[in-house]
């Protein structure tokens, strides 16, 4: 199983506190990448509340995340998204799941950075695919060619990603359980190196 600490990443982050004091952790990663199914493992695991960003979207706006595309388009979704993550963020003991595309806007990254360790679930874009072909809730891959578009998100989105984890783990093939069980080891081996 592939993961990687960052180096240099906790001493350079060491003298913010409140990364580390909040205990919460914050999942970035592609659509299909299992960041609700592994937030909310995680969160049962370590007795932590886990928040899905999507689903605190469509929680208070009562409409459907591809009814917003449709209404406000792509931007007027981030807007929300970024209004959203800066209301949680400041939550403690916390799982958060981010949207696909939460690491787009340089606010986003930053209030993750500062609030919690970063954990980056990297899958490949044929896994994603294979996760994603027959969700219509998807509606970046409502199109005629939804493997190319994966393709075109995942080259764009890949190194925001690097750059915003503190943590990266490959979602590949193994089971929730085993998954959950080396990020539960990958979070407790960064904590070491802070």
């Amino acid at each position: 199983m592939q993961s990687s600490i960052k180096n240099g990443s906790a001493k350079q982050h060491s003298g913010d506190s409140r990364k580390f004091r909040s205990g919460n952790l914050m999942l970035v990663g592609m659509m299909g990448s299992g960041k609700t199914t592994m937030g909310r493992t995680l969160a049962r695991h370590l007795g932590k509340v886990f928040v899905d960003s999507d689903e605190e979207i469509i929680k208070r706006t009562g409409v459907t995340v591809p009814h917003i595309f449709d209404i406000e388009g792509e931007s007027g979704f981030r807007l929300r998204e970024t209004a959203v993550i800066r209301d949680l963020v400041g939550r403690d003991n916390m799982v958060l799941a981010t949207g696909g595309g939460a690491v787009l806007a340089e606010e986003n990254r930053a209030m993750l950075q500062q609030n919690g360790i970063v954990i980056y679930l990297k899958a490949n874009v044929h896994d994603l695919w294979q996760r994603t072909r027959h969700d219509r809730n998807r509606p970046l891959l409502q199109i005629s060619d939804p493997h190319a578009k994966l393709t075109e998100l995942f080259q764009q989105r890949d190194p925001l990603y690097q750059q915003v984890s503190d943590i990266v783990v490959q979602s590949g093939k193994q089971s929730v359980h085993v998954l959950m069980q080396h990020l539960v080891d990958e979070i407790e081996m960064y904590k070491k190196n802070m």
